[in-house]
């Protein structure tokens, strides 16, 4: 473990108040010259931007909350360290902490980094009382994290909660371990995604539990981390609880570099707007994505009150959905999905498991065996839209099969499906399809 460097030996003060980023630094400087343990002990701990070291453990002791500033002023803006031209990336904001180019970083312990999330997300009100739909902002709102290229990354025990932007975002890092943390954001938080590989390598994600408004886990290639470190590939995550407003796993929609060799299994994906949702966008190539045992529920949530017509509050409700269609009327190429599998799916949903691609961007090699799936109403939104958001396709209506394909060339799909709800059973097929080949279809209604 290397010394030990307690904060309140470099004069951090436990009143929740004090900007205690200065004392924290000081320690962590001091500790990556021959490598160390930076220990939080318990007590409230306000502070500005953090800059971990190499061979630097921030370790926080059982009670310790360590406080992200929301003053714009104590907040580093890292993102000035690379151009990035594609502004709904969104990367304003800055973090509060922070690493580049170093190795053997962990962060570890049993305390608490507490974003202050709550201060930055209210009810408006919007929805007139259904209160389902995303929060207001009333105010600067930081990253908990942001990683760059650090080889040898360990994430484990900790708690963050209430994430007022990305959670847990890690670019371009190599030899990455996210262990037996616990994410506890606001489930109708925007952009408090979870845990975030961007253009990583070997990574493993296990025995986590994930609470959020957007996104659970997102592995994608932005525009300036594709640039600097290419595919995002080997990702392993298993054993988790993932609960978002969102999709429980989503992988792209930012693909402007190739994403590989992924694999989710042994999970619970828990009222959810998606389960496992895949999109090509940007050009590059999402393959040999591999997901099996997972169970849970996905439904539809309000994002405001309409008389009539779709929300559009990031989905509807599907178990599966795999989608490669045009980002915008430039109609650039989105890219290319193959070579996917799911198998022992056993999902309570709302909308289809759906796969579309486009002539130009057919998807190809989808295997799903072993497709347990009970079409029920759960939430209180009406069915009968489909939604390929953000698109030029957007959200549009459309019956709702239990299996829908466009454009796809081998798919292959069996297992159950069980109606509860009477639209479901009166309204809807077992499978539909547009333009496909290669079709192997065996699904029993039960």
């Amino acid at each position: 473990m290397g010394q030990v460097y307690n904060i309140l030996d470099f004069g951090a003060i436990a009143d929740g108040v004090t900007n205690n980023a200065k004392s924290i630094q000081k320690a962590i400087d001091e500790a990556t010259v021959n490598g160390g343990q930076v220990v939080v002990p318990a007590g409230h701990f306000l502070s500005g931007t953090l800059i971990l070291k190499s061979n630097v453990d921030l370790h926080l002791m059982p009670g310790a909350v360590l406080i992200s500033s929301l003053k714009k002023e104590d907040i580093l803006d890292f993102a000035k360290l690379f151009e990035d031209d594609n502004r709904t990336t969104g990367w304003d904001g800055g973090c509060f902490i922070f690493a580049c180019h170093e190795e053997n970083v962990t962060i570890s312990g049993e305390g608490t980094i507490y974003g202050q999330g709550d201060k930055v997300f209210f009810d408006d009100n919007a929805d007139h009382g259904a209160h389902e739909c995303p929060l207001n902002v009333t105010a600067f709102r930081p990253r908990t994290t942001f990683l760059e290229d650090i080889t040898n990354l360990t994430v484990k025990d900790i708690t963050i909660k209430d994430a007022a932007f990305w959670t847990l975002h890690m670019a371009g890092c190599r030899h990455v371990l996210v262990k037996d943390i616990k994410i506890l954001n606001d489930i109708r938080g925007a952009n408090n995604d979870g845990i975030d590989p961007d253009c990583c390598q070997d990574v493993i994600i296990t025995g986590c539990l994930v609470k959020t408004g957007d996104d659970a886990i997102v592995v994608k290639a932005t525009k300036p981390m594709a640039k600097k470190y290419g595919a995002c590939e080997n990702v392993v995550i298993n054993n988790c609880i993932l609960y978002s407003r969102d999709s429980g796993l989503k992988i792209g929609t930012e693909t402007h570099g190739d994403i590989r060799n992924i694999m989710l299994s042994d999970c619970v994906i828990k009222d959810c707007s998606r389960g496992v949702g895949i999109w090509v966008r940007d050009g590059a190539t999402i393959e040999d994505i591999h997901i099996h045992h997972v169970t849970g529920s996905v439904l539809k949530y309000a994002d405001g009150v309409r008389k009539e017509g779709p929300t559009m509050w990031w989905g509807n409700g599907e178990p599966i959905f795999i989608n490669a269609t045009y980002r915008n009327e430039a109609k650039n190429y989105p890219g290319k999905i193959r070579n996917i599998t799911f198998d022992h799916i056993y999902m309570k949903a709302e909308s289809s498991v759906f796969i579309a691609g486009e002539a130009d961007a057919r998807i190809e090699n989808i295997t799903i065996s072993d497709l347990e799936v009970t079409m029920c109403s759960q939430g209180t939104q009406e069915s009968g839209y489909f939604d390929e958001q953000p698109s030029i396709r957007h959200v549009y209506p459309h019956s709702i099969p239990a299996v829908y394909a466009r454009c796809v060339d081998g798919v292959r799909v069996s297992g159950r499906v069980r109606y509860e709800d009477p639209y479901h059973i009166s309204k809807n097929k077992l499978y539909e399809s547009e333009d496909c080949k290669g079709e192997e279809i065996n699904l029993i209604e039960r």
